[in-house]
């Protein structure tokens, strides 16, 4: 036989009006989607610590002449007193780490190569960015655009699309980077450099982030909201800022987390072929193309600039895996 469940309370705190009035002291709160995911990106220990080395990164970068005056020496100040005149080599152990060189020397010169590291940090992120951002510009608007009106302006986007992923980037970069003069529209030197890289590189890379654009596009348009609005007098124009766009937003920003450690490794090839940044400005790519002479006598000359490169690449990866996921309402 069940014993009898003990209930505390009098009758009247029993009633229904009684209960309700109990629940309205304590509301129940709902939880928008974004701090649905918010949460849930938070339960992923993996993406937060590639988010915590992402902006590590940038605060390093954005502060690299604070962080080098407090850690290290000036990039282009040479150390010979420290490099083997027979070898090339740095004298102490472990190519010369120690509490006023982080990473050590470079070969030959004896540049400090933490403080070349932060600067190339610098680089390497302000070209991943402003390249994300302009293919991200580019692949939306026209993406929207496919997707939305369909018909002959679908079918010319998309083959624009087809041309832009067969084109030969990388020779194309390396043609176009090698015979641009020094001045020109306003800039010179590495700043004109930097501004052909981020146009070549986002100009080329928009159609990958256009065609995930499109077929969310596709679906989004034949939503009940889009026929709503549609129904109710909307335009074009209004539909796809106000009804569309905001239900891209998620997409576009995973993908974007995706494709900025690719335009970073894109800018190191580039370097690394001595079409990228020009010296003495520090580039990881530059740096591991100058290793290679060197790493016999300098194996961490090789190491520390390819786990810089390999740690950012990762970072991002793993951010924009746990992004993905959280902005899944399917995933668990």
């Amino acid at each position: 036989m069940t014993a009898p469940i003990e209930v505390s309370g009098s009758e009247g705190e029993a009633q229904p009006e009684a209960v309700l009035a109990g629940v309205g002291k304590k509301a129940i709160e709902g939880r928008s989607l974004g701090r649905i995911a918010l949460l849930r990106l938070r339960r992923d220990k993996v993406a937060i610590a590639g988010g915590v080395v992402i902006i590590l990164l940038i605060v390093f970068a954005a502060a690299a002449p604070l962080v080098v005056k407090l850690l290290g020496h000036p990039p282009n100040d040479f150390h010979q007193e420290f490099i083997d005149p027979t070898l090339g080599a740095p004298t102490k152990p472990l190519g010369g780490m120690s509490g006023d060189f982080l990473f050590g020397l470079e070969p030959g010169n004896g540049r400090d190569l933490f403080s070349r590291i932060v600067y190339g940090a610098r680089v390497s992120l302000l070209i991943g960015f402003l390249a994300t951002l302009v293919a991200v510009l580019i692949g939306t608007t026209l993406g929207v655009i496919a997707g939305y009106f369909g018909g002959w302006v679908d079918s010319l986007i998309a083959r624009a699309m087809d041309v832009f992923l067969a084109f030969p980037l990388l020779l194309f970069a390396i043609a176009v980077v090698g015979v641009i003069p020094n001045e020109k529209w306003g800039l010179e030197g590495n700043g004109l450099r930097m501004a052909v890289l981020v146009f070549i590189i986002g100009f080329f890379s928009w159609p990958y982030i256009g065609r995930i654009v499109r077929g969310q596009t596709l679906s989004l348009r034949e939503r009940e909201f889009v026929d709503a609005a549609r129904s109710m007098g909307a335009r074009a124009p209004y539909i796809i800022v106000r009804e569309i766009l905001p239900n891209l937003v998620a997409p576009i920003l995973v993908y974007s987390t995706l494709l900025i450690p690719t335009n970073i490794l894109f800018e190191a090839a580039l370097s690394f072929l001595g079409v990228g940044i020009s010296p003495p400005t520090p580039a990881w790519g530059s740096m591991l193309a100058d290793a290679i002479g060197t790493y016999r006598i300098a194996p961490h000359f090789v190491v520390v600039p390819g786990l810089a490169i390999f740690v950012t690449v990762m970072a991002f990866n793993l951010f924009g895996d746990g992004l993905r996921d959280a902005l899944d309402p399917r995933a668990r």
